[in-house]
């Protein structure tokens, strides 16, 4: 999947079944979703690209104490660009994984 096919699946009333728990995780932060986000990203605590997406959400909600805990434990710095610029920088990050 390109990115441009990552961003038109975002119109879809749910995520696509062939995208990866990560990619899922951004569309629905995407879509709104901040809760089904996060317990994505909870689901493997400890797992780098986990953390990772992590600390993104809860920069999102605008708790910058706990993202910055999150950046430190997937060995990351912070994000020094806007949300949407971070949402696709990770978006971009995952779809290269597959």
């Amino acid at each position: 999947m390109t990115f441009e096919q990552f961003q038109q699946s975002l119109n879809l009333s749910s995520p696509p079944k062939d995208l990866s728990a990560l990619l899922e995780a951004l569309w629905h932060d995407a879509n709104g979703d901040w809760e089904a986000a996060h317990n994505i990203a909870q689901s493997k605590e400890g797992t780098q690209s986990y953390d990772r997406i992590h600390a993104y959400l809860h920069r999102v909600e605008g708790d910058t104490w706990n993202a910055g805990y999150w950046y430190r434990r997937a060995g990351s710095e912070v994000f020094k660009g806007t949300l949407k610029e971070e949402w696709t920088h990770l978006a971009h990050k995952f779809l290269n994984k597959i």
